[in-house]
């Protein structure tokens, strides 16, 4: 890789940064991440022996509050990839309003090599190693990719007996029965649902009228390829870590989701009642959804997806960003100039954090609400900030040069970010 994550994720910050009125000061603090922290977590095997993972937490900026990121368990967790994903978390509280700045966490494995009685004394481990870093004040971590709620209840558990005392607003993302929020599980997908149709509103577009491919059917790729279904897009590919699935006539998510969570593969099916039946499709690779011939792409698996030697192949009229950093700068500058219109993720995957930010209030007041009001929340807030952006984008139309969706959602956010930062006084104000 010729560059690090860290160094392609803040190329953005220096575009948005010649349209953001703030300090020098402010651009030299969000450069650098505030504390990273790398830990060893030995775990007793179920055979006897012992096995010593790397674990990773990183807080970049807590200016506007606590910081907030997920835990990811994956082979290639690593220091620089952690902070990447704590640069991204800080701008994504700021563009939609949080009272939160960014963090991130990890573990260097393949959970699907351990055991579950494994996996949950790697959980506990891994708060053990981190206990002071984190805090319902301080860092609240959450579920990321394979991980989920029942591994951040093991964790929460875990930081309550050392502390001696239950906190559940350490950790987000829990199962309802210990303090987790209704909709948690499907606020990625459905925030970016709403994204989404607010951006094809804006273009006059019917759903009927356009194909989509997503690209990782994990949790947040499977719910909004759901919800694009039923809202009538034709829905024609879909893909997780062994492969995917293309059938140009449309793909029946439902029965796709239904045998997936039944046979742990992926197949176009028609199902009825507990049988299901295969239908015609054909069988494609991850690197072979990005470039189908359709009109909306949705990256929903892992970063650094589209890159300068993929993009030029991208047939794509819309990339809507459902994973953390699929794109990179090089690749934003490609399509570019093809005339593709991307949405970034720091606002189309807002919704997770922004479900986790209703959890933590509720654990912190509690009072808990049903899932009609996290929903009718959820809905609302991300699409003000869309459309907020959407007008930001289009006063900046006639720049030179004219900025992306991206530059004007992260103009947003550093924009916030920059007014907290110079309350705390710049060279301007102590020279005056």
């Amino acid at each position: 890789m010729p560059a690090t994550l860290l160094t392609d994720a803040s190329r953005r910050l220096k575009k948005a940064a010649i349209y953001a009125p703030i300090s020098d000061d402010a651009t030299e603090r969000l450069k650098f991440p505030k504390a990273s922290l790398k830990v060893a977590i030995p775990v007793r095997m179920d055979n006897g022996s012992l096995r010593v993972f790397e674990g990773y937490r990183v807080r970049y900026d807590d200016t506007r509050g606590p910081t907030k990121g997920g835990i990811r368990f994956h082979p290639n967790v690593s220091l620089d990839e952690v902070q990447s994903l704590a640069f991204w978390m800080t701008f994504k509280c700021a563009a939609v309003n949080l009272p939160f700045g960014g963090a991130k966490g990890g573990i260097t494995l393949n959970p699907k090599e351990l055991s579950k009685f494994e996996l949950e004394r790697l959980s506990r481990g891994y708060i053990n190693a981190i206990a002071q870093f984190i805090g319902p004040d301080l860092d609240i971590p959450a579920p990321d990719v394979y991980t989920n709620a029942m591994i951040m209840g093991w964790m929460m558990d875990q930081y309550s007996i050392i502390k001696g005392k239950r906190s559940p607003a350490v950790i987000t993302g829990k199962p309802v029965s210990m303090g987790g929020s209704l909709g948690r599980n499907t606020a990625t997908g459905t925030g970016a649902f709403h994204v989404l149709q607010t951006m094809m509103a804006k273009a006059n577009k019917n759903p009927e009228d356009l194909t989509v491919a997503v690209q990782g059917f994990g949790n947040a790729g499977s719910v909004i390829a759901n919800l694009l279904f039923q809202a009538g897009y034709k829905v024609v590919a879909v893909s997780d870590s062994k492969g995917g699935i293309y059938s140009p006539k449309g793909l029946n998510i439902p029965d796709v989701q239904k045998f997936k969570k039944e046979q742990q593969e992926m197949q176009a099916v028609y199902c009825k009642d507990t049988v299901c039946s295969i239908v015609e499709h054909d069988n494609i690779t991850n690197e072979e959804l990005l470039t189908l011939d359709v009109d909306i792409l949705i990256p929903a698996a892992l970063e650094n997806q589209i890159t300068a030697e993929n993009a030029n192949s991208i047939k794509a009229r819309y990339i809507f960003e459902v994973a953390n950093g699929p794109v990179t700068a090089d690749a934003d500058a490609i399509l570019e100039d093809k005339g593709v219109s991307l949405f970034p993720d720091i606002l189309v995957n807002a919704g997770g954090v922004m479900v986790s930010h209703f959890e933590w209030v509720q654990n912190r007041s509690g009072l808990y609400w049903t899932l009609d009001e996290v929903n009718s929340r959820l809905r609302s807030r991300i699409t003000e900030e869309t459309e907020t952006i959407w007008h930001l984008a289009q006063k900046h139309s006639h720049s030179n040069p004219k900025i992306s969706f991206r530059t004007a959602a992260y103009i947003h956010a550093l924009s916030r970010l920059g007014e907290a930062l110079d309350d705390r006084g710049t060279r301007a104000y102590y020279n005056s």
